[in-house]
C-alpha cells in the first residue's frame, strides 16, 4: 500500500477559528497490523451504502451519502476536527485574516449544543450582549439539537443588516434567555492600545491573526511615546474573551515579552507534530510589571501566552481560570477544493503542563463582580464643629485646589472595569517594590 501524502496547509490554535500557516509535507506512515486494511468494516460500509441508496424513502446522490459519512467520521472524534466543504474552507482563511462575515462569535459544540466560547469585540454578538460560556438552544424557531457545527454556523451566517434570533441558556439565569442579532460584515482590529493613566499602559488583543505579533510591538512603541520621558512603568495585557487564532501569532506575543526559553511545545503521534517554539528576541518592555487579563472566555492562543508568561514568570495572571483548549488542530487540504480540521496534536506549556479541559489557573482569581457608588452622606467634618479655628491662607486658593481634584463626571474606572482597575493597581504597587530594589 502506497503511502498517503498530505499537504499541511495550517495548524489551529483557536477555539473555533485560528490558523498557524505552516506549509510542507507529510507523511501518514502505517506499520504492523494498522497496514492492513479493515475489510470486514469496509464491508460493512459498503453494504450500509447500498442500502440506503437503494431504500431510503427518497433517492440521495452518492456525494451527499460520501460526504455525510466524512462528517460522521470526523464528528465523532472531537469538538474541534470537522469536514471543511469549499466554502466553509474559504470562509476559515478569511476569518484569520480579520474580515467575515456573521455575528462576531466564536462556538464550538457541547452535547449536541451550540456553545459560545467568546463574543468578539465590537461585533453584533457582543453589543446583543451573548456571553462565554453561553449554550445556543434555537437558531430562529429551529432547535440545534441534531444540527452540526459546520449547520449552525451556516444558519448564523447570512446577508448583512438580516436579524437571527438566538434563544441562549446561561448558568445563573433560570430561563433560557432571546436575544436578536442584527447581521453583520465583521471586522476584527486584533490589538488595541492606550493609556491608562500617565505611565501604565493598556492593550487589548482581541484574536490573534496573522499580524498580531506586529501591531503589539507597535503599539507598545506608540505608548512608550505617549508616556514621554517617564518610559512605562507597567502593562495590562487584555486577553479576557479572547478565543485565539493564529499559533505564530502567539508565539510572537509571548515572545515579545522574553528573553528566552520556550515558549510552548506539541505532541502529537506524527513527527511533525512534535514542534517546540523558543524566544528568540528579547523583552520589548525591558523587565517592566506585566499583568494578564484572563476569563473563561480565553481560549487556546491565549492560553498559550499566559501558560509562558505564568512559567516563566515574566507576569502575573488575573482572572478567572481559562476555557481550557489544548489541543492543536492541522488543515489538511483536498483535492476537491475541500479539507479536513482535524486534531493531530495537543499543546504544552514550558513547564509540561498540559492546558487540554484544565485551563490556565490565575495567579490571582478575581470573581465576577460589579462595582456600584453608595452614597454613605457627608459625615462630619472638623468645619461643621462649633467654635473652629479657621484655616490659613487664602479661601479662594483653597476652593480652587479642591474642584481641580473633583471627578470630570466620568465612570470610574472601577465601575467600569473592576478586574483592569485590580490590575492596575498591582502594577502600581509592583512598580514601587521594583523602584526600591
Amino acid at each position: 500500500m502506497k503511502p498517503l501524502t498530505r499537504s499541511i496547509a495550517c495548524l489551529l490554535a483557536g477555539g473555533a477559528i485560528g490558523v498557524f500557516l505552516a506549509f510542507g509535507q507529510g507523511v501518514f506512515a502505517q506499520r504492523g497490523d494498522e497496514a492492513a486494511l479493515p475489510l470486514e468494516d469496509l464491508r460493512t460500509f459498503t453494504e450500509v451504502f447500498a442500502k440506503i441508496k437503494n431504500d431510503y424513502v427518497e433517492p440521495i446522490g452518492d456525494g451527499t451519502l460520501l460526504e455525510n459519512a466524512i462528517r460522521g467520521m470526523l464528528s465523532g472524534l472531537d469538538p474541534h476536527s470537522a469536514y471543511l466543504v469549499p466554502d466553509d474552507y474559504q470562509e476559515l482563511q478569511a476569518g484569520t485574516s480579520g474580515e467575515f462575515g456573521g455575528l462576531g462569535i466564536e462556538v464550538g459544540m457541547e452535547d449536541g449544543f451550540v456553545k459560545v466560547i467568546a463574543p468578539i469585540d465590537d461585533t453584533p454578538a457582543q453589543r446583543a450582549g451573548v456571553e462565554a460560556g453561553d449554550l445556543v438552544i434555537r437558531l430562529d424557531d429551529t432547535p440545534v439539537k441534531g444540527m452540526s457545527l459546520a449547520e449552525a454556523v451556516k444558519v448564523m451566517r447570512g446577508e448583512p443588516d438580516t436579524d437571527i434570533v438566538l434563544t441562549i441558556v446561561r448558568e445563573g439565569v433560570d430561563r433560557p434567555i432571546r436575544i436578536t442579532i442584527t447581521r453583520d460584515v465583521i471586522h476584527v482590529t486584533s490589538v488595541r492600545s492606550r493609556s491608562i493613566e500617565p505611565g501604565y499602559g493598556y492593550v487589548r488583543i482581541s484574536q490573534f491573526q496573522i499580524r498580531t505579533g506586529e501591531s503589539l510591538r507597535e503599539a507598545v512603541d506608540k505608548l512608550r511615546e505617549d508616556a514621554g520621558d517617564g518610559d512605562l512603568k507597567g502593562l495590562v495585557l487584555d486577553l479576557r474573551n479572547n478565543p485565539g487564532g493564529v499559533l505564530n501569532a502567539a508565539v510572537s506575543v509571548s515572545d515579545a515579552f522574553l528573553d528566552e526559553g520556550t515558549i510552548v511545545y506539541t505532541e502529537g503521534r506524527m513527527d511533525d507534530a512534535q514542534l517546540t517554539f523558543s524566544a528568540k528576541g528579547s523583552d520589548i518592555l525591558d523587565g517592566v510589571p506585566l499583568v494578564v487579563l484572563v476569563n473563561a472566555g480565553s481560549a487556546s492562543a491565549s492560553e498559550i501566552v499566559a501558560g509562558a508568561l505564568q512559567d516563566h514568570r515574566r507576569a502575573v495572571i488575573m482572572g478567572e481560570k481559562t476555557f481550557g483548549k489544548g489541543s492543536v488542530q492541522t488543515i489538511l487540504p483536498l483535492d476537491n477544493g475541500s479539507a479536513l480540521k482535524l486534531t493531530t496534536a495537543r499543546y504544552y506549556t514550558p513547564s509540561g503542563n498540559s492546558i487540554q479541559a484544565r485551563g490556565i489557573i490565575p495567579d490571582i482569581t478575581l470573581d465576577r463582580v460589579r462595582v456600584s457608588r453608595v452614597d454613605v452622606g457627608q459625615g462630619v467634618k472638623e468645619a461643621d464643629l462649633a467654635r473652629h479655628l479657621e484655616s490659613e491662607g487664602a479661601e479662594e486658593d483653597f476652593e480652587a485646589a479642591q474642584q481641580a481634584r473633583q471627578p470630570t463626571g466620568e465612570v470610574p474606572l472601577a465601575q467600569r472595569d473592576f478586574a483592569l482597575y485590580e490590575a492596575l493597581n498591582l502594577l502600581k504597587g509592583l512598580y514601587i517594590l521594583n523602584d526600591r530594589s
